[in-house]
């Protein structure tokens, strides 16, 4: 990536932890973050609920947590399926 910047690889790694930095922060108060021509990430909160493992016939509760989804664009989707 940095080459294809022509920018220092040092720059490139700032870059790209200020964007994981945003986006960690963002979607920890369960907002959206959409990226024109890129996509979309939406946080979703999960409740606590039972597992149960057929394995071993085990029930855990599982704690609450937030998974983030991410969705293509149009645009993307459009770029990827024409290579």
């Amino acid at each position: 990536m940095a080459r294809k910047l022509g920018r220092d690889k040092k720059d490139v790694a700032k870059l790209l932890d200020a964007f994981t930095s945003v986006v960690a922060s963002r979607c920890s108060e369960l907002d959206s973050i959409a990226i024109p021509g890129f996509g979309n990430f939406e946080p979703r909160k999960r409740n606590e609920h039972i597992h149960y493992n057929p394995a071993n016939g085990k029930r855990t509760l599982m704690p609450p947590k937030v998974t983030l989804n991410f969705k293509l664009s149009n645009v993307l989707k459009n770029k990827l399926n024409q290579k």
